[in-house]
């Protein structure tokens, strides 16, 4: 396999385990969007937000696109569906990007207004490891709510593998 292909593979699983995690978040309560974990503010639905629009917004970087359009804290199993088909999306972009020249450098300008510049490999691994943490923190923010549906086990490389 050629370091293209073992990355999108990388990717592929990053997708997959997204999709998982949505498919388990639309089965629940809606209060579960609430939950947080002791000493955080961020709630399951925030987090499952800040992923999905951080990945948008990673994907069209990659592209030299403009930032995505701002969207509500999801409350309802109707609003993490279309957090879910916008992650699809964001993940296939992502794929796409990280298939261009590793080393070019990208700029945009920062929330804050800052210009950051970065080469393309950076921005693919942050994607990769930004939605792996967030993955973590909701399945913790469920666990301490006494919910343990999101297994990371299941979303692991190994069982990705399998399924393939």
């Amino acid at each position: 396999m050629d370091v293209n292909a073992t990355l999108d593979q990388q990717l592929a699983h990053m997708a997959w385990a997204n999709a998982e995690m949505c498919s388990v978040l639309t089965t629940l309560p809606e209060a579960a969007y609430a939950y947080t974990s002791p000493g955080s503010e961020w709630s399951v639905g925030a987090i499952a937000h800040h992923l999905t629009t951080a990945a948008e917004n990673y994907a069209q970087r990659l592209h030299g696109e403009p930032r995505a359009e701002k969207r509500e804290l999801p409350t309802t199993a109707a609003d993490l569906q279309a957090l879910a088909a916008a992650l699809v999306v964001a993940d296939a972009k992502l794929r796409a990007g990280a298939q261009l020249p590793g080393d070019e450098i990208l700029t945009w300008i920062s929330f804050s207004g800052e210009e950051l510049s970065v080469p393309r490999w950076v921005l693919v691994n942050q994607a990769v490891h930004h939605a792996t943490e967030h993955r973590a923190q909701i399945a913790g923010a469920l666990a301490a709510n006494g919910n343990s549906s999101l297994d990371l086990d299941a979303l692991d490389v190994w069982t990705f593998n399998d399924a393939l």
